[in-house]
């Protein structure tokens, strides 16, 4: 896999009091792109911050159809990867790649 690859593989962060609970049990949760799967997930997470990875779990979360100003609409479909990581590394996504 290419390097642009992974950086499209890995869109962002997810930075909210639920994702830094994880982070005390050496995980860090992503949002990725519909169609990655969790191999692809893997090799961007340790090509890009140089760490080994012990497993994926993925969320799809379907979007609400939301009402706005008497019109319909519909919230984007988004995708999770909370990514555990092996004993002794870790990541600090707040410093940015």
């Amino acid at each position: 896999m290419s390097t642009e690859r992974h950086y499209d593989t890995i869109l962002a962060p997810v930075i909210t009091e639920k994702a830094t609970l994880l982070s005390e049990h050496n995980k860090v949760v992503f949002r990725v792109p519909l169609s990655a799967n969790k191999k692809e997930i893997a090799e961007a997470v340790e090509a890009l911050f140089k760490v080994k990875v012990e497993k994926v779990n993925t969320i799809r979360t379907p979007g609400k159809v939301k009402r706005f100003r008497g019109h319909l609409g519909k919230r984007v479909d988004v995708k999770k990867a909370i990514v555990t990581l092996v004993d002794g590394h870790s990541i600090d996504i707040t410093t940015g790649l």
